[in-house]
């Protein structure tokens, strides 16, 4: 047993080698010098919102030195417990030389996936949107199990979800919701799932037990910063308040406080009615509509970059990447990355991290053949 836990080990300090190399340790801490450096400027604060932005990058930074190197403790750890095991050949300890290889080559390979994260909005939080296909109520409760199941993911890592807009059915299910995650690098490990997600399954609402097929819709964008990265023109703006369709309680039920906005110029239409005032929701749909203008403008540039290239680019909107079959067989498939599971309720529990690193992976190669 020794002799494969041993080479096991050198294949992990490899892995360990090169995370080193692409993480740039040195550059990085010279970084966190430098900052904290202005940090400690007595005017450091007069500017909030780029103070702000700059504390951020700070404790972004120095997790990523911190978390090398507790992985290299964890190694040198694992590498000592090993070589006394070698020495009285103990069984035990080899069993838990076994555990302790197995939890460093988790926290390697979620570090690996991490740094795939290099887009400029990859550590943003992320507004997630679902919308019901056609065909009633069951595509209306096909995309409330997704709500579900994002919901469950983002609680898993500890992220934050807020509930933007719902548009529900007294029927059942969700015609559309927004969700804002607030997390470290949510949109980074989210923006796999852009694109139409398909289930088959066995209707509980056909009284005939017939096979249907639904279909939802799932966009994701980043969250913008504070500071305006996208202007917008009072003047193009058309704003309405009504009264939440939701629960909430008599103040819910009683006022206006939902907040429609329409960007005239483009036709973009952005809603929120989760705050208790008029004014909260005002601004979150504020924010809501200037990541869509951020989405549309990136959409844009990346097509007058593939138009130079001559490539050929999909509508990410609307293609199929994922089918999760419940009948006649349990089998989630993604299109995209071929990666399959075949525990179609642990999926829907929130567990989709093997779709999103295999995503991630998927478009760094595609990138490097660029």
């Amino acid at each position: 047993m020794y002799p494969e836990l041993r080479d096991r080990l050198e294949e992990l300090e490899g892995r360990l080698r090169d995370l080193k190399a692409s993480l740039d340790l040195p550059a990085k801490e010279a970084e966190i010098e430098r900052l904290e450096r202005e940090m400690a400027t007595p005017d450091f604060w007069g500017n909030p919102e780029k103070a702000q932005e700059i504390t951020q990058k700070v404790a972004q930074l120095r997790d990523a030195v911190d978390n090398f190197r507790r992985l290299e403790q964890l190694y040198e750890d694992t590498a000592t417990l090993l070589t006394l095991g070698e020495d009285e050949d103990d069984a035990a300890i080899a069993s838990e030389v076994q555990d302790e290889l197995d939890r460093l080559d988790r926290e390697v390979q979620s570090m690996e996936i991490e740094l795939l994260l290099a887009g400029p909005y990859d550590h943003r939080n992320a507004i997630l949107s679902l919308h019901a296909g056609a065909g009633g109520l069951e595509a209306q409760d096909w995309a409330e199990m997704l709500m579900r199941m994002y919901i469950r993911w983002a609680e898993r890592r500890s992220y934050k979800v807020s509930v933007l807009d719902i548009l529900d059915d007294d029927e059942g299910g969700i015609k559309s919701a927004t969700l804002l995650i607030s997390g470290l690098s949510a949109y980074g490990y989210l923006r796999s799932e852009k694109g139409v997600h398909r289930l088959v399954r066995i209707s509980p609402f056909d009284a005939s037990g017939r096979r249907h097929t639904s279909f939802a819709s799932v966009d994701v964008l980043p969250e913008v910063n504070e500071t305006a990265e996208v202007n917008i023109n009072p003047d193009d703006l058309r704003i309405d308040t009504f009264r939440s369709a939701g629960a909430g309680g008599q103040h819910v039920n009683k006022t206006d406080s939902a907040v429609r906005i329409t960007h005239l110029p483009t036709g973009i239409v952005v809603s929120c009615q989760n705050e208790r005032s008029q004014l909260a929701n005002r601004l979150a749909a504020m924010k809501l509509l200037q990541s869509k203008l951020l989405a549309l403008e990136l959409r844009k540039r990346e097509e007058e970059i593939a138009a130079l290239r001559g490539e050929q680019m999909d509508i990410a909107w609307g293609s199929q990447i994922r089918s999760y079959v419940m009948h006649p067989y349990a089998l989630v498939k993604d299109h995209r990355t071929k990666v399959e599971k075949g525990n179609i309720n642990a999926v829907l529990d929130g567990d989709i991290d093997d779709f999103i690193k295999a995503y991630l992976i998927h478009q760094a190669r595609q990138e490097a053949r660029r």
